[in-house]
């Protein structure tokens, strides 16, 4: 570690969203003086190597949080609610992967290249998006800003290591199984149910978390709220459906949206995403050419093609939008934050 630098502490570093934020940390050569690990007391001991060193995991409590600058937390809603506002009160900007905090008022919501300078307004705690709206938004706003925004349909299809690893284990096993003619017990998806699990492999499950009253499951009520939230457009219709699929890493969506402005082509758009922050145009139907999710793994960027004019609203364009889930949707969108926290002076060096 250097003698330049903060101390940051990264909570659920065990995990598969923590083991990506810690490849981040090392791959930006963001810059540590000091790093502090944490977990749950069941992972406590364990070591994990950081810049050729070993670094020993320990129990997460409220004084592990004493002289942090900046912690990342993804271990779980409960955790985050337990012990940010802990890491908080003692002087760490929390940056947490959870649903926790997202819709609190007080909470910035934010992904760096749509609302960076809600930044300036955070309380100790700033809130990383849902994996699913982050990707959809950093493809969404470059024609926000340049032609305006009317209306949003998103369907998504989800890759399993969004619900954990777990999740991605049961997926090959139940392929495995298949292949070789075995009977086996859906255990894991989809996460949340109480009633009963499917099969996830050579299948798709329209449910991702749990069936909220109107219809829609909370993922779906996360990606319309958080959408609203982060483009400060709580008028703006969002729609979403989502489905889980038997792949292991990389979500993508099919976005239906409206602009305000009309009489605009696919080649319009086109041209503003082509140089837009965080997003990789590849959109050539002649050639085969459209984002897959098998591409996109290890990459933070948002991968876009697929454009194209609807056929009966004027205003109306389709495109299809692919990222890594756990390095944009999570592990990169959290280190970026902490990295635009720095370039924007809200966090300097004690």
């Amino acid at each position: 570690m250097s003698n330049k630098g903060f101390h940051v502490a990264v909570v659920g570093a065990t995990g598969a969203v923590g083991q990506q934020m810690l490849k981040t940390l090392e791959e930006r050569n963001f810059p540590i003086k000091k790093l502090t690990l944490l977990s749950s007391a069941r992972s406590a001991g364990k070591t994990v190597s950081f810049r050729g060193e070993d670094v020993t995991v320990q129990e997460a409590k409220p004084e592990s949080f004493e002289g942090i600058d900046i912690a990342l937390f993804s271990a779980g809603g409960s955790v985050s609610k337990a012990l940010a506002p802990e890491a908080a009160k003692r002087g760490a900007v929390v940056i947490d992967n959870t649903s926790a905090f997202r819709m609190d008022p007080e909470v910035p919501l934010v992904v760096p290249e749509v609302n960076k300078e809600d930044l300036r307004s955070h309380k100790g705690i700033i809130a990383n998006p849902n994996c699913s709206t982050i990707q959809m938004l950093v493809a969404l706003e470059p024609i926000r800003q340049a032609y305006g925004l009317k209306k949003v349909i998103v369907s998504t299809y989800q890759a399993v290591s969004g619900a954990g690893a777990q999740a991605v284990e049961e997926l090959y096993n139940q392929t495995k199984a298949i292949i070789n003619n075995e009977s086996f017990e859906p255990k894991i998806l989809p996460v949340g149910s109480d009633k009963k699990h499917y099969q996830i492999a050579f299948n798709a499950i329209p449910q991702i978390d749990k069936f909220e009253d109107n219809g829609f499951t909370f993922e779906e009520m996360k990606m319309i709220n958080e959408t609203k939230k982060i483009m400060h457009m709580e008028d703006l219709p969002v729609a979403a459906t989502c489905v889980r699929l038997p792949v292991a890493t990389g979500h993508s969506e099919s976005l239906y949206f409206e602009t305000e402005k009309g009489a605009l082509t696919a080649s319009d758009i086109q041209g503003l995403l082509k140089d837009a922050p965080g997003v990789v145009l590849q959109d050539n139907p002649a050639e085969q050419v459209y984002p897959m999710p098998a591409d996109c793994v290890g990459k933070n960027d948002v991968f876009v093609g697929r454009i194209r004019k609807d056929l009966d609203t004027d205003n109306g364009f389709h495109m299809w939008v692919v990222s890594d889930n756990l390095l944009k949707g999570a592990a990169w969108n959290s280190v970026q934050i902490a990295e635009t926290l720095i370039e924007m002076e809200i966090v300097t060096e004690k």
